[in-house]
């Protein structure tokens, strides 16, 4: 059999290329130069490996000189002899062209990315987190709080660095150095606390958004408990509970709205804030029932408070004062009371928390710690109830979302029996430190 013939190659000359007219001029080999119009380009024609007849553009045919056009045809005959090479090794040279386009775009993408990410430090990253979200949806003195604690915290070194290169180790150690900034008298563990929580938002906003990987404040949740001191009861600012029946025979004849809005505090545990700003739609007396909406809970939860008989008579002796607020400003009719007007009561009863130069409690107690750290402490140390009983009185947020349910559902007779224990040791302390609960 006669050998098959080798496609001839390079038919073209430039001045053919120059001078062609409209229609499709053969060069060889699969190479064409396409006239349509005013367009000149040139084209490899092939056969895939599939069968599939197809075409492949290699450009413009510049035809403006010798030169040009001369040039154009040496670049498309090289352009060619690639195409044919691929075709041989059964390869498509579209699909191969159309894979390093998209490698190199991968790749400038990738570029872009990183640059971005070298830009996007820390501080960026929260500070548009706290534009974003923080500002739109909390109030204008808790979102100035929120950022503060985290400009005037963290340390430079990190607060600029890009947020992609944060380690865990390197945000435990910035989270240490929060100990020598703090004011005496304020708690290290809560500030701490908080701070991790929004640099856990902000990482995670970051990944979501693709500046970083990982989350190194949820990296050191536990290693940054465990790298805190453990604190003694007196430390807490919290008055011993011992001590709070005879502080609750004081309060009881004390005088003024204030003073029955911190005795109704006491007795549900609850927050200042909670207590504050609660209003009369939220109570049923009826059921011996306060639901908090999820709006006010620290969790953003809904919670419900079991309300004891002493509770339910403090609401009922507000019940005339204002038709929004159980507790409203006595200064600002529709108003609710400061934050500062409880504080001001343990002021007057000689109880307000005093620290010394190192912020350790000397005597007294705040609020916060009359209120939910001396219940907390009474009822572990007594038993008076499971922990998870405890925690579900104090609205403390579960991490684990089914046990939060549970607890929410579960835990409603306990906690009644708990409240109620709890107000009747503040209202006549028992001979023994153990308080028998009725079964639930």
């Amino acid at each position: 059999m006669p050998q098959k013939q080798a496609a001839r190659l390079h038919l073209l000359s430039t001045r053919e290329v120059l001078a062609a007219s409209e229609g499709d001029l053969a060069d060889g080999g699969g190479l064409l130069l396409r006239i349509r119009g005013e367009s000149a380009t040139f084209v490899y024609r092939f056969t895939a490996a599939s069968a599939r007849r197809r075409e492949m553009g290699l450009g413009v045919a510049h035809r403006g000189s010798l030169k040009q056009a001369g040039d154009s045809l040496a670049a498309a005959r090289e352009q060619a002899y690639n195409a044919r090479e691929l075709v041989k090794r059964g390869i498509d040279p579209i699909d191969e062209r159309d894979g390093r386009k998209q490698a190199a775009q991968q790749a400038e993408r990738a570029k872009k990315a990183e640059r971005r990410r070298e830009q996007m430090t820390l501080a960026r990253a929260a500070r548009s987190y706290h534009e974003r979200v923080i500002e739109p949806t909390r109030s204008a003195k808790h979102g100035a709080n929120w950022i503060a604690s985290l400009e005037h915290h963290i340390p430079a070194a990190v607060w600029h660095a890009p947020i992609a290169s944060i380690t865990p180790p390197a945000l435990l150690a910035a989270m240490s150095t929060v100990r020598s900034v703090e004011k005496p008298g304020e708690k290290i563990p809560e500030t701490l606390q908080r701070m991790r929580q929004r640099l856990d938002a902000v990482f995670e906003d970051a990944i979501f958004h693709g500046l970083c990987a990982t989350n190194p404040a949820a990296a050191i949740r536990r290693k940054l408990r465990e790298a805190m001191p453990r604190q003694e009861a007196g430390q807490l600012a919290a008055l011993p509970y011992r001590e709070a029946p005879a502080f609750m025979q004081r309060l009881r004849a004390a005088q003024g709205i204030a003073a029955r809005c911190l005795e109704f505090s006491i007795l549900t545990a609850c927050r200042t804030s909670e207590s504050l700003l609660a209003t009369w739609h939220e109570f049923d007396l009826d059921a011996s029932l306060w639901v908090i909406p999820k709006e006010r809970m620290k969790a953003k939860e809904e919670h419900i408070v079991h309300l004891s008989p002493r509770a339910i008579e403090i609401l009922q002796e507000q019940r005339d004062l204002d038709a929004r607020y159980p507790f409203p400003s006595p200064m600002l009719p529709g108003r609710p009371m400061s934050n500062m007007a409880m504080l001001n009561v343990l002021e007057r009863m000689g109880q307000r928390a005093e620290f010394d130069k190192d912020g350790k409690r000397l005597r007294g107690t705040t609020v916060h710690g009359l209120c939910r750290a001396t219940f907390s402490t009474w009822a572990n140390e007594t038993a008076a109830g499971r922990p998870d009983v405890i925690e579900a009185c104090l609205a403390h947020e579960e991490s684990n979302r089914v046990r939060a349910a549970y607890n929410r559902a579960k835990f409603n007779n306990e906690r009644r029996a708990l409240l109620e224990a709890w107000a009747a040791y503040l209202a006549e302390p028992p001979a023994s430190s153990v308080i028998p609960l009725r079964a639930a």
